[in-house]
């Protein structure tokens, strides 16, 4: 039985994180290329430091007389990605940033085994494992954890780009701690939030002035206690932030990206990838599995595993794990995925309709518990196979 009463963490970092703005980068690339062609192939990289941004990896169109226009394009998306953000430093200006494009052709070598697979079907982009987790932490069946660390950051950027608070800066990353007793979420125990601000004579205690209600309007009432500890830019001044105070790259926030710790990740990045990339695509459909079993009321909470090989189209193996939580079995569940779901990485791809510009969005405040949208974004967290689900069993 899963531990009942006990403390656990999550952190989040904000859109002007370097790392976040690499995502968005790369994640901009990729819908630049799907609005021309829903079956283009991307693997977008991007790396940010003081004045510069490199942007590489592979890109195809089946048009190839069209690759270098869109190459072209690259500069201006990154250029409008760092201005949307709100980067206007001396030392990190959307206007001003040295950007170089080194992204090329897709190896061939790499496609062929996308293109045609040994059973006559696309095969996946990539081998490995994918993990998806629905939990009933929050009505979004995320862990409350990382969840509401999202979504303090997420509040702090629209009231910074509203003008509502003009000296908060673009980076910024939160931490949340959360009591669990009887495996609910009942107490803040800790709230650690550091972010850039304008002028190095604000202190920790101005700082706080400015969040911390911002804080408690995000935070489920009776969270925040008179034990709770509050930990405000506690290193002191936050002028200097962005990728010219820390370097930043793709992919390097998967756990922020995911789960923020409270389930297993298989290790591969999303931002930049096109859906035949089973890291990306087939996390979106664990991620929709386990929300649907948890919504059909199969589980309280529920991990999924998915793996596959490179060429091959239909996954290695399904598992299952719902922790001791479970109405149904574990392997009738398994079964009942096989049923309700095309699990190779074309069906994946048109159960959740992924052959769209849908990706830019996705890059910060993390790639699961948001709504789904009207032009298909997020449409990996639609509960609308819970039925089919509990029919199978």
């Amino acid at each position: 039985m899963p531990r009942q009463n006990y403390i656990f963490t999550s952190e989040s970092v904000s859109e002007g994180h370097p790392d976040k703005v690499c995502d968005r980068i790369s994640d901009a690339v990729l819908d630049a290329f799907l609005r021309e062609e829903a079956e283009a192939r991307v693997a977008c990289e991007t790396f940010a430091t003081t004045n510069r941004v490199v942007i590489g990896g592979e890109v195809g169109l089946s048009d190839k007389s069209k690759l270098a226009e869109y190459l072209d394009r690259v500069d201006s998306i990154a250029r409008e990605c760092i201005r949307d953000i709100g980067y206007e430093q001396d030392k990190f200006h959307w206007n001003s940033v040295e950007v170089t494009n080194l992204l090329h052709a897709q190896s061939a070598h790499i496609a062929q085994g996308v293109d045609k697979s040994e059973i006559k079907d696309e095969g996946a982009g990539d081998q490995g494992i994918m993990f998806g987790y629905a939990v009933e932490d929050t009505p979004e069946l995320m862990p409350a954890p990382i969840h509401y660390a999202h979504q303090i950051l997420r509040r702090l950027a629209e009231v910074r780009k509203s003008g509502q608070e003009p000296t908060l800066r673009p980076d910024a990353k939160s931490q949340i701690s959360l009591r669990y007793e009887d495996g609910k979420p009942v107490e803040v125990t800790s709230i650690v939030l550091s972010t850039q601000h304008e002028r190095e004579n604000q202190t920790s205690a101005d700082i706080r002035a400015i969040v911390e209600p911002y804080i408690r309007e995000v935070l489920p009432d009776g969270w925040i206690t008179d034990a709770t500890e509050w930990w405000v830019n506690p290193t002191g001044v936050f002028v200097i932030g962005g990728p010219d105070g820390d370097a930043g790259l793709t992919g390097r926030k998967i756990i922020v990206d995911t789960y923020g710790g409270s389930a297993p990740h298989g290790g591969g990045a999303f931002s930049g990838k096109d859906p035949t990339k089973v890291d990306r695509s087939a996390a979106y459909a664990a991620r929709y599995l386990a929300k649907n079993v948890v919504a059909a009321g199969m589980a309280k909470r529920c991990t999924i595993q998915l793996s596959y090989a490179i060429g091959i189209s239909k996954p290695l193996s399904i598992y299952a794990d719902t922790y001791g939580t479970g109405e149904v079995h574990e392997e009738k569940i398994e079964n009942a995925i096989r049923e309700v779901m095309d699990l190779t990485p074309r069906g994946i791809r048109t159960h959740l309709g992924l052959n769209r510009p849908i990706y830019e969005r996705t890059a910060a405040y993390g790639h699961f518990g948001r709504a789904p949208e009207a032009d298909g974004g997020f449409s990996w967290e639609r509960t609308d196979l819970a039925d089919a689900l509990r029919r199978a069993v």
